[in-house]
Formats: structure tokens, sequence, C-alpha cells
């Protein structure tokens, strides 16, 4: 929950600098957004290097004790939000507030209905009041886990005023002590880019055009007028400066191919789910640490690249309506967890998830039975085994899982009979074993056949003998049973006939 040096360098080093906030000199955790530096040789000794150094030196005030102090003041609050939070824990996935949220709005209709009833009725039922106590409990429980989530959600904005309001006070405090003056060379070019792009617009508008390529010219935004560009079918604003995207985006009813990669775009407006012709969408190369639940309304959408962001999380209802979609690839970010929805990607081909933080896979990603390629490489220690249900996907042609913490392929391994490329570098790999798994693919394949084949046999056998047993313990049941009824109908003759003696005629015979 520290402030990543790399989004919020000042703030970051603002509170390394606090009494309570002083690093751990343990290892820490991988971050990719600041990739491990390379240890120096053992033969020169060295003292850690000051890990704000290049800060420092672009910055020289920060050193200034009072400057410092200012700014310890202004993050009081920060401070004390991320104290709260490490005592509370992480931030929930996506998908469990979800369902959270829906859970939480079943409740609230049962519970108007229990009121409605109750009102109508002059009676208390015991068993009603539980349930309604239950209810409430369980109300109370989602409830929590949405706060939390919202928390978290507050904290990260919290975080970027934080790094503003600190920008502000050096700036103060540079200008104060000398006044320095840099000319942004963007301004300059800024006047010219801004009648081109208007020329390019009046003459889209008026042309009716279908192609617009605005790519590499620092555009700050984009003008709102451009939503009224309704023949638009492709729209190119790839490598500029765009922070935002303006929701008139919705007016462009017929574009089908949208790249807004390599930007500065930290959110999507909700209105790109508008966009119902979209094929292929680029929001790669940006700052967006989640996609609008309205993108999966892009049913026609046939490739999506959301790479090199800062995702955390994917909509949870997103497989559900791009049935569609033929390409995704979300690598270079944050993704912990898929949407179970994503076994509704029934188009889907190609699948790139590599550089995340993936700690496993749904069963339902063996629903993807078009799937060629797909690529988990490189989530580390987070990602530690595959479902048995990725034996399902009959047409994998391309497997990478290297660079994680992988012991054992799955047992239906031996099922992907059209798998021709594999990498399963840099994992401690037990199940195959690993003179099996230098011998190649083909090796690996007979292997886990073979294994999974033994595993059939041995259950058919574990079956055989569970069946012999209760076919024995039935046959006994029976045989009690007949044994049980023979000594009943003996005993029944035996009485009959001590009874007839008793009735002898001769007997009763008077004398």
């Amino acid at each position: 929950m520290d402030p990543n040096p790399k989004n919020f360098p000042i703030l970051s080093y603002v509170m390394t600098r606090l009494p309570t906030m002083k690093r751990p000199p343990t290892q820490p955790d991988f971050d990719i957004e600041q990739p491990p530096t390379t240890p120096r040789s053992p033969s020169k000794p060295v003292s850690n290097p000051e890990p704000y150094f290049e800060l420092t030196e672009r910055m020289p005030h920060l050193t200034d004790p009072h400057i410092l102090a200012s700014m310890h003041a202004a993050v009081a609050d920060v401070s004390q939000t991320r104290s709260l939070l490490k005592t509370l824990g992480d931030r929930p996935d996506h998908e469990a507030v979800d369902i959270a949220k829906a859970r939480l709005a079943e409740i609230d209709a049962m519970l108007s209905n229990q009121l409605d009833e109750i009102s109508l009725s002059d009676k208390v039922d015991p068993e009603e009041e539980k349930r309604k106590k239950a209810f409430e409990r369980e109300k109370q429980m989602h409830k929590t886990l949405i706060s939390l989530d919202q928390m978290h959600e507050s904290y990260d904005k919290l975080l970027c005023d934080a790094e503003k309001r600190l920008e502000k006070i050096y700036e103060s405090a540079k200008v104060g002590g000398r006044k320095v003056e840099k000319i942004d060379e963007g301004a300059v070019v800024m006047d010219d880019v801004n009648e081109e792009v208007v020329a390019i617009l009046a003459d889209a508008m008026s042309n009716g055009a279908q192609t617009i390529d605005l790519s590499e010219r620092r555009l700050p935004f984009l003008p709102e007028a451009f939503g009224k560009i309704h023949s638009l079918v492709c729209l190119n604003l790839s490598s500029n400066q765009l922070e935002v995207i303006p929701d008139s985006i919705a007016g462009l009813e017929n574009l089908e191919e949208l790249n807004v990669s390599s930007n500065v775009l930290e959110t999507l407006p909700d209105s790109i789910g508008c966009l119902l012709k979209l094929k292929i969408l680029d929001v790669s190369s940006n700052k967006l640490d989640s996609l609008p639940d309205t993108i999966a309304h892009c049913r026609s959408l046939v490739e999506l690249d959301a790479s090199f962001n800062k995702l955390t999380y994917l909509p949870t209802k997103i497989g559900h309506e791009l049935v569609k979609l033929k390409k995704l690839s979300i690598a270079l970010n944050k993704v912990r967890n898929f949407p179970t929805s994503i076994g509704e990607m029934v188009s889907l081909e190609f699948l790139d998830a590599h550089f995340n933080e993936l700690r496993g896979l749904p069963n339902t990603i063996g629903k993807l039975s078009n799937l060629k390629v797909l690529n988990l490489g490189s989530n580390f220690s987070d990602l530690r085994e595959l479902p048995d249900t990725i034996g399902d996907l009959t047409n994998l042609k391309e497997l990478d899982v290297s660079n994680n913490q992988i012991q054992e392929l799955p047992m239906t391994f031996g099922r992907l009979d059209k798998l021709t490329k594999l990498n399963v570098d840099q994992n401690p790999l037990v199940i195959p074993p690993k003179e099996i798994v230098e011998e190649g693919i083909g090796a690996i394949k007979v292997y886990m056949a073979q294994r999974w084949f033994d595993m059939l046999v041995a259950q058919e056998e574990k079956n055989r003998r569970e069946q012999e047993a209760l076919a024995q313990a039935s046959w006994l049941s029976r045989s009690t049973t007949w044994l049980a009824g023979a000594v009943v109908g003996a005993a029944g003759t035996v009485s009959l006939l001590m009874a007839g003696e008793n009735d002898d005629p001769y007997l009763e015979e008077e004398r």
C-alpha cells in the first residue's frame, strides 16, 4: 500500500522520511513497474545507494528540512489512511465486490417483501424473525466488503491528490528561493497543432470522412465535436498526450476501429459502450487501472488490446457479452484473477496475460474450445498451478507458462493433442520430471497421457473393488434375511406341531 515511487515519486520520498513510515531493510516484493536492479559484483562491495538519488538531483530543494516539514504536514491524511487500510486488509477482488453488490440487492428485495407480508399479518412468526436476522448479518458482511473496496479506491485518489499538493509546495518553494522559468517545448507548437486538428475536423465533417489519423501529434485533448463525425469508421489517436476521451465519442455510431494507444489515459468513458459496431480497440500503453463495465456492451469486438497499463481486474461480466472476441491481450498489467465469465468468450483464439499477478485460472477456462494461443508467462510467485480443465482446450497450439511457480502440470495435459509449442522454463516442475521436459513436448505429452491413463485404470480398479464389496455386503444381507426367515418358518412349524400334540383326541378321551 506504500505509494509507488514510479507513479508518486515525491510522495514516496516524503513518506519514507516520516518517523512511522521507514521502509524495512528486507527485499521488497517484485513490482512490474520497478524491475529489480542488477546486483553489483561481490568483488566491489559498496554501501546501499540512496534509492531517491536521481529524484533529489533533479529536485534539490527536497532536502531542505523546512520544505520537508511542510510536505510532512500535507500528507498526514495519506499516512493515517494507509495505516487504517493496512489494518483492514488488501483490496477485495472486483468480482467479489460485484457479487456482494448483487447479493445485497437480492437481500433488500427479500426483506422488503417480508416487511409487506408482516404488515398484512397480525401474527409474528419466530422463524421469519430468525431468517430476517440472518439476512441482516449477511447484509452487513457484504456492506463491509463493499466499503473496504470503496476505501481503497478513495485511497488511490488520495495518493494522486497528495502528489499534486506536494508538486505545488515544491514549485512554490523553488520560485520563492530562486525564480526559474522553463519553456515548455510543446507549447511552441500547440497553436499550430490546434489549427491543424480544427482543419481536419472541419474537412471530415463536410466530406463524411471514414478514416482519420491523428497519431504522433502531441495532442493534449480531443475536441468534443469529433463525436459528430457519424461517418467515421477508423480513428487513430495513438502516440499523443491525451488524458481523457470525451463522452461525445458515443456519437461515432459507425466506428469499427479505435486506436488510443501510447497516451496518458487514466480512464475510459462509460460512453464507449455505445460503440456497438466497434471491432478493434487498442488502449495499450496508458495508465488505465480498470476498464469500464460498459465495455462489455461493445458486442462486435473482435480484438481488444489493453496491455501495458495498471489493470488489476477485468469487468465481471465481460465474457458474457464479448462472445465474438478472438484476441485479448492484457500483458504487463497487475491482473490477479480472471472473471469466471471469461469461459463464455467462445470465439477467443488468442489470450496473452504474461507479466501480471495471476494467482490462478478459473475452471471455466476449459470452455474456450477455440483457443489456440495462451500466454501465462512471468506471473512469477503468484501462479502456482493450472486447473484440470486446461485439458479441455482441444484446439490449443501454443502454451507459455514460463517464469512461474508451477510444480505439476495438470493430469489432463496429455489430452492437448494439437499442442505444438510449449514453454515451461523457470518453473520448479516435479511432474513431469526434468529429464522428460528436456526431451521435448512430445515426450511430455506421452508422459502425461500415460499418467492420465494409469490414473483412470487405478480409479476403475478402485470402483470395481467398491462394487464387489457392495455386492458381497448385499449377498450377506440377503443370506441373513433368508436364514432369518427360515428360522422363523421352522419355529412356526414346531409351534404348530406342538399345538397339534396338545390337541390329540386320544389324550382328551374320557377314561
